[in-house]
């Protein structure tokens, strides 16, 4: 599945969101040897409730993607305010082009562009200016999202799906919010699974798709095989 693929970055606005959308692929891919570079860029220390330390959310990020199987040296954390990213976007995208500048990524993924979440839509709009030249896929975050293109599936493992729900327990500060529940988790897994004829499986959005033949340049990599249906087929969804 992922043979054209070295190197994958996900951005992620806040910690968990990355978790939460494509927890299980992080963890397959990374099972696959693919190197992922998380970053998050705020962790939302205004909102962190009373009783935890303001950076907590640092500690639990970093639990959280080694659960999946990041390497620490592979998340990067920026501590912008939460809710305010879109007015310091221009920052964050001279930030996004050193990332750009220091890696060659074959992947990219970043939240929907029909995320509403002011600092969402930001992450999104910044990521695609600054890897427009990269495959790059949307992820779901569908509380966030008025509609969302189901255009393209990883299949995923029962192990991928238990990695990702320990992954978001490490987030001990988000309390119960029913996004981080395991029936939430398994419920959605399964209904994108139902999609395609498999048993559990995320969903992303194609943004940005670059399909590359043996005999193009060794400056860009393909993605061919980067979306599956579950029944082993390679492509867009299945049915």
């Amino acid at each position: 599945m992922f043979h054209d693929i070295e190197n994958v970055l996900v951005l992620a606005p806040h910690t968990d969101d990355g978790e939460l959308g494509l927890g299980g692929t992080i963890n397959k891919l990374i099972l696959a040897g693919n190197k992922v570079t998380y970053v998050a860029f705020s962790t939302a220390e205004e909102s962190v409730p009373e009783g935890f330390p303001k950076d907590i959310l640092k500690t639990e990020v970093r639990n959280a993607t080694l659960q999946l199987g990041i390497k620490p040296d592979d998340l990067i954390i920026f501590n912008y305010q939460v809710r305010k990213l879109n007015y310091v976007r221009q920052e964050i995208l001279e930030e996004l082009i050193n990332i750009r500048k220091n890696k060659k990524y074959d992947l990219v993924f970043i939240p929907s562009l029909h995320d509403i979440h002011q600092d969402h839509s930001t992450i999104a709009q910044e990521g695609l200016r600054a890897f427009k030249n990269t495959t790059i896929l949307g992820y779901e975050l569908i509380w966030n999202n008025l509609s969302f293109d189901t255009q393209c599936f990883v299949r995923l493992s029962q192990e991928n799906i238990d990695v990702k729900i320990r992954a978001l327990k490490e987030y001990h500060s988000q309390g119960k919010r029913n996004y981080l529940s395991e029936e939430f988790v398994y419920s959605l897994a399964r209904a994108r699974g139902v999609q395609v004829g498999c048993e559990f499986a995320e969903a992303f959005e194609v943004v940005r798709l670059f399909l590359l033949s043996n005999e193009d340049s060794n400056d860009c990599r393909g993605a061919s095989s980067i979306c599956e249906g579950c029944g082993g087929q390679p492509g867009f969804g299945g049915s």
